[in-house]
């Protein structure tokens, strides 16, 4: 019975998204989880029209819009001098082209969504504490070697462990993650909290020189996700490490007041230092595959970790529904998700160099450019990555010749 499952490594909104979307397809999994429990840790999470595209494939679109919070407008503000740059308004127009909103949600509910999918579902298997160190394979399956010494064997084995997969580091071999030197402080406090004169109902993003501001409301509006990152060249990756008020707002001394108010309001600060990796061409070995940020880790500036994970999800069953060999289906997952998913990687740097953090002249030239575009204009842009429902390449099919963001 083993070789008619696949094997996920990672309990995470990648690895469930895969389990749930097989599962919908009549296959068989389990999941490995190397903690005790299966959760997330971190705040807000951004939605783009293409996450509820995966939803919808995945069959939890109805539950995960009962749960998401909608804004009205993505806002670019001048941290410098407390202007608003632009906005790309959210509403009828918006979702008319892309077919479907534009939200944000607490991390740990998203994940909540998957979870409660796969725990009712028959055909997906669960468990904790498996710690996956490796992986073996032969011509007619794949075992995820466990720290404890167990194999657990199927016919496929899909590494979705994040950025230090275990199972990538034994299939690409690349060593280390890059360390942008980007350090991310993450609060979240009461709306009684938030300065009143900044409670909008928006994705806003304060741009500053090697600095920027993010924040959104959750939980119905009960809740606002603080995000405030400082290029202060950190030198190795460190993850959700409790930090001092001090220490958060000593990167932002030199930027406006009315911006600067926000982090006077962040309790509990925990810091993340950005890392990603370079995209490579293949994250398949034989019956082995990567998913997520085991095989693209990417920069939180597009706002597409989990969204890209969940296409790949969505990705990865719809091939497996067309039949075919496991190694061949594999490969075909690969060739369909690696250039849309490089230009993730890629233009996520770029946006934090020329949107997120530039100064002088390179931030004066921003503004200029940013403001002078018509939300059609924007529509535009980002065609390529919201009009995609997980099943093309760097383009979606609709949106050919459409300007780059």
């Amino acid at each position: 019975m083993s070789n008619d499952r696949f094997v996920i490594a990672g309990g995470g909104i990648g690895g469930l998204a895969l389990a749930i979307g097989l599962a919908q397809k009549g296959q068989r999994s389990i999941v490995l989880e190397k903690a005790s429990q299966l959760g997330e840790i971190g705040a807000g999470i951004q939605l783009g029209p293409n996450a509820f595209h995966a939803f919808d494939y995945l069959g939890v679109g109805d539950t995960a819009r009962e749960m998401a919070v909608y804004i009205d407008n993505l806002r670019l503000m001048d941290a410098m001098s407390g202007d608003e740059i632009t906005r790309i308004p959210l509403g009828e127009d918006f979702r008319t082209r892309f077919k479907n909103p534009y939200a944000v949600v607490h991390r740990g509910d998203l994940h909540g969504v998957f979870l409660k999918a796969c725990m009712a579902h028959a055909l997906v298997e669960l468990r904790t504490s498996c710690e996956v160190t490796g992986y073996e394979q032969d011509e007619s399956s794949a075992s995820a070697v466990l720290a404890s010494g167990e194999r657990v064997t199927g016919k496929a084995l899909i590494g979705a462990e994040g950025l230090w997969s275990k199972i990538r580091q034994q299939l690409v071999g690349d060593g280390m993650p890059r360390v942008s030197g980007h350090s991310t402080y993450r609060s979240v406090i009461p709306t009684e909290d938030m300065p009143e004169d900044l409670r909008w109902n928006a994705a806003t993003l304060w741009a500053g020189p090697k600095c920027h501001i993010v924040h959104y409301p959750l939980q119905g509006g009960k809740t606002w996700n603080l995000v405030v990152t400082y290029h202060n060249h950190a030198p190795e990756p460190v993850a959700g490490k409790p930090v001092t008020h001090e220490e958060v707002a000593q990167g932002f001394e030199h930027i406006s007041p009315k911006a600067r108010q926000i982090i006077e309001k962040g309790k509990d600060w925990k810091v993340w230092v950005l890392c990603d990796r370079d995209p490579v061409l293949n994250w398949v070995d034989g019956r082995v595959a990567l998913l997520g940020d085991a095989a693209h880790p990417t920069m939180q500036y597009f706002a597409q970790g989990a969204c890209m994970a969940m296409e790949d999800a969505v990705a990865l069953s719809h091939l497996v529904e067309q039949g075919g060999e496991v190694g061949a289906v594999l490969t075909r997952y690969n060739e369909m998700r690696r250039q849309r998913t490089a230009r993730i990687q890629l233009q996520s740097r770029e946006i934090g160099t020329h949107v997120y953090h530039p100064e002088g002249a390179h931030a004066e030239l921003r503004n200029t450019v940013m403001s002078a575009k018509r939300p059609e204009d924007w529509y535009e842009a980002v065609a390529w990555l919201y009009g995609s429902t997980g099943l093309e390449g760097a383009v979606s099919s609709e949106t050919l010749g459409a300007a780059p963001a």
